[in-house]
């Protein structure tokens, strides 16, 4: 007698790199997976909480090295799910935030077959957390923007000379080879002595730190060595974070020594 195949898709939000920031719901939905298809993950430890005995697929896409088109993806998870049931698909942080995850959705149940999402921790605020950067506080910012730096066209998204003329946080994700585009912007705006935190490979063991400011950030990356993946946080809730507070007051006394 041939087993009857129930499949199903269910998106699981990875969370931002530390394995243990992945939901307790996620880490079930894992549990349960007979076929696991994942992106290219801060942390592959993740996979552990599915069974040894299911079937992982790398989808992912890393610089410079694409492993399948999103078509293909969107291909591989039907064909998977009507052959072995229950499929989880992984994506770094919250499928919902420059995930594809409503994509994937529309073509997964344009066949059928039901879908389940499990929310992630998103980099975008989880990251800044880990460093003691509140994207909003009372008196400071009262909102926060979070934009793509390199949009499906390539090209860096034109809502972030909207951000650069208001008085919120705002958190760039993927912006790291725009940076100067985006330092130009925000000084056309006089914001040359905005707070700056570059945060690479955030939540992890590996992660690298840059502050500064507007005018110098360009500096900071350069003498760090800073590259992606990182997050870009400018606003003046930087200064506030009580983490990064001794790196702040070497800034400034590094500053008034280069000036005397």
């Amino acid at each position: 007698m041939h087993k009857t195949i129930n499949p199903k898709v269910t998106l699981v939000g990875a969370g931002p790199g530390d394995p243990d920031l992945l939901t307790i719901k996620g880490a079930k939905a894992l549990a349960e997976a007979n076929v696991v298809l994942y992106d290219a993950l801060a942390n592959e430890e993740i996979l552990t909480y599915a069974p040894k005995k299911s079937i992982k697929i790398f989808v992912g896409k890393r610089k410079g090295c694409h492993e399948y088109t999103q078509d293909q993806i969107n291909q591989l998870i039907v064909d998977n799910a009507l052959t072995y049931g229950n499929v989880i698909r992984l994506k770094g942080g919250d499928s919902f935030i420059f995930g594809r995850g409503s994509e994937e959705i529309e073509y997964i149940e344009s066949f059928g077959i039901p879908t389940f999402v499990v929310p992630g921790i998103s980099s975008s605020i989880a990251v800044p957390a880990n460093q003691g950067i509140s994207l909003t506080k009372r008196g400071v910012s009262e909102s926060f923007w979070v934009i793509t730096g390199t949009t499906s066209d390539r090209k860096l998204s034109k809502d972030v000379a909207l951000a650069a003329q208001s008085s919120a946080t705002v958190v760039i994700l993927m912006g790291m080879s725009k940076l100067a585009q985006i330092v130009s912007l925000f000084q056309n705006e006089s914001k040359g002595e905005t707070a700056v935190a570059i945060i690479q490979n955030g939540t992890m063991p590996n992660e690298k730190i840059g502050i500064g400011t507007i005018n110098t950030i360009s500096k900071v990356v350069k003498d760090n060595q800073l590259s992606s993946p990182a997050i870009i946080v400018i606003g003046e809730v930087v200064r506030e974070s009580n983490t990064l507070k001794g790196f702040y007051e070497e800034f400034v006394s590094n500053k008034i020594c280069a000036r005397e």
